[in-house]
């Protein structure tokens, strides 16, 4: 199995009404054949790291397909350019954060946190607040100065943001507020401004976090405790 046709024909073969229920519950609406993630990692591994192949089942349109190209698309290849062209055509909140961990596992990974973080479309958005999750939790060599003007954009329009942006913008807020002691008394001021994060999940179990407790609690486990 390592032709297009035979990839298409697995996730096909792989696909469920169960699991295009679960989907369609969860907001996707494009073509899909309804395959879980693990059918999908089954799939993937003996494929590897496939950046053509990855290119070819994004073309397809198919929901799976694209899900399946991001877990096989090389970070090394990601340039800014097909970033752009595969976020402008998303439409769900599942291909938005797959693209920014692709993003994030990129060269361009500060400059899409800088740049999409900040623009109008709830999963550009989405995907460059994703990415500032990212970095705080692996980028050791960014100094705790690089996240201030996300905290401040936090503070100032996280309830006017589309739904799911406000929902990656609270995590972004979780994940700085656990990089160090300083970040997180900072954050605390943050959270306690903000107050609560409402976030519509649909017809789904989800739940968004509590900054503050959540943060606390990772704290803890590392044994930092508040002066």
């Amino acid at each position: 199995m390592t032709t297009y046709d035979e990839v298409m024909a697995a996730l096909e073969s792989a696909g469920t009404a169960q699991a295009r229920k679960i989907y369609a519950r969860h907001g996707i609406t494009s073509p899909m054949f309804g395959v879980s993630y693990a059918s999908l990692r089954a799939i993937q591994k003996p494929l590897k790291v496939n950046h053509a192949l990855a290119v070819q089942l994004w073309g397809s349109g198919n929901h799976d397909a694209r899900v399946l190209a991001l877990m096989l698309a090389d970070p090394k290849q990601a340039d800014l350019a097909l970033l752009r062209a595969w976020i402008e055509v998303v439409d769900n909140y599942t291909l938005s954060d797959a693209i920014g961990g692709l993003a994030a596992r990129s060269a361009h990974a500060r400059t899409v946190a800088e740049t999409w973080a900040h623009e109008a479309g709830e999963w550009v958005s989405n995907a460059g607040w994703g990415v500032v999750s990212q970095l705080a939790m692996t980028d050791k060599g960014l100094p705790d100065a690089y996240f201030e003007p996300f905290l401040a954009d936090i503070a100032q329009r996280i309830h006017q943001r589309p739904n799911r942006t406000r929902y990656a913008m609270n995590n972004a807020l979780i994940n700085i507020g656990c990089r160090s002691a300083v970040l997180h008394e900072r954050v605390r001021a943050v959270a306690e401004q903000v107050g609560e994060v409402v976030v519509d999940h649909g017809e789904t179990s989800c739940e968004t976090p509590v900054a503050l407790p959540y943060i606390d609690k990772v704290l803890a486990r590392k044994g930092y405790v508040r002066a």
